[in-house]
């Protein structure tokens, strides 16, 4: 029997199937054929460029592997994916990036049967992936990746050293030089891009956004991206959100987003210690109900520092020239979420009936850290 052979007897066997049987099957006949290795791969880089042109990305590829298979299918599809990006460019920027987040580590299945068995199972989920909105298709001229800006280099910095340290005080100095930070770069970007008439239109990414509690995370995100003068929209069932807005912006997001989510878990597991040594048992409804008033009160705040850094910025340079500017990149980020996204319905969030919660949520997020203020010396 022949190597190509041997791969479609076991594709028809068992990769449009979903049965355990038939999957029994297939892995044992590759199992059994070492000359269908190579072809085995082919086929899965054949699945992953399939999965860009219906608009996935490496790093939502292997998000939702993550998700749905374990930890040796996600090496699987780490190595597919670098196979197949070593044929052409990385279309953007972002892409690059994600390339060179991938799982590196060597491949270590116990045995060729579990490893055919898991190599199956991921094929399955490959095969089915959705249709997604495309943000940046492979096949387009490939993009320069620019170093990242000493700017966005000391944002990063900032943000590391607040999620450090064991002193509240120091992260909370750091967070808001980082937050006052993002807020200038995205103005002097915005009014750069004005001055020399540049071609800047909005991008989009992925975010994930995982269990437990992803509605209250998903309302955090958004309220980071509405302040960062973004867009966001939630896909509950593949387990991120999709950010729409000018780079710079969606820099500040993705990172903000991860650092107040980190300052979030770190209060609610504070906040579960303290009722638990006081004897009360904490429940599923006390975490969605403190996660949503943080988003919720985060979202206050964010909106207002954002807001505080327009009006003091007005006043350093014109503000005949920069609103104008803010203007027309809120209409053109609006233009392009609904142009990506025409039907898109609201979410209620549910489970947000303890009090107790509510309010230790609420002031948890008074005490994370959005607005400016002094440095510390």
């Amino acid at each position: 029997m022949s190597t190509t052979t041997t791969v479609d007897r076991v594709f028809r066997a068992a990769l449009y199937d979903n049965s355990d049987a038939t999957l029994d099957t297939g892995a044992s006949l590759l199992a059994a054929d070492r000359t269908a290795d190579a072809e085995l791969v082919r086929r899965g880089e054949q699945l992953v460029a399939s999965a860009w042109q219906r608009g996935w990305q490496p790093a939502d590829v292997v998000r939702v592997v993550r998700r749905e298979l374990e930890d040796l299918h996600v090496r699987v599809v780490s190595a597919l994916i670098t196979g197949e990006a070593g044929q052409r460019p990385a279309p953007s920027a972002r892409w690059a990036a994600q390339l060179e987040e991938l799982d590196a580590r060597p491949l270590q299945a116990p045995d060729r049967f579990s490893y055919a068995t898991a190599v199956l199972e991921l094929y399955r989920l490959l095969l089915r992936l959705p249709t997604l909105e495309s943000l940046d298709a492979p096949g387009r001229p490939g993009a320069s990746r620019e170093p990242e800006s000493r700017m966005l280099t000391r944002i990063r910095a900032l943000l590391a050293k607040a999620e450090a340290t064991g002193y509240p005080q120091e992260a909370e100095a750091l967070s808001a030089k980082a937050q006052e930070l993002m807020a200038r770069h995205s103005i002097d970007e915005a009014l750069l891009a004005a001055r020399t008439q540049a071609k800047d239109t909005p991008g989009a990414c992925r975010i994930g956004v995982d269990a437990p509690y992803e509605t209250a995370k998903a309302v955090l995100l958004d309220a980071v991206a509405s302040a960062n003068r973004c867009r966001s929209v939630w896909h509950g069932s593949l387990g991120f959100s999709t950010v729409i807005g000018f780079e710079p912006d969606l820099e500040a997001v993705e990172l903000l987003y991860t650092s107040l989510l980190v300052q979030a878990t770190t209060a609610l597991t504070k906040a579960e210690a303290g009722q638990r040594k006081g004897g009360r048992k904490r429940t599923k409804t006390f975490k969605q109900s403190f996660l949503a008033a943080y988003a919720h009160r985060v979202g206050d705040r964010l909106r207002a520092a954002a807001e505080g850094q327009v009006a003091q910025t007005s006043e350093d340079r014109s503000a005949g020239e920069l609103l104008p500017v803010l203007a027309a990149r809120d209409v053109a980020v609006a233009d392009r979420m609904e142009s990506m996204f025409p039907d898109t319905v609201t979410t209620r969030m549910r489970g947000v009936s303890d009090v107790d919660g509510w309010e230790q949520g609420a002031a948890a997020a008074d005490r994370a850290q959005v607005a400016a203020r002094p440095r510390i010396t």
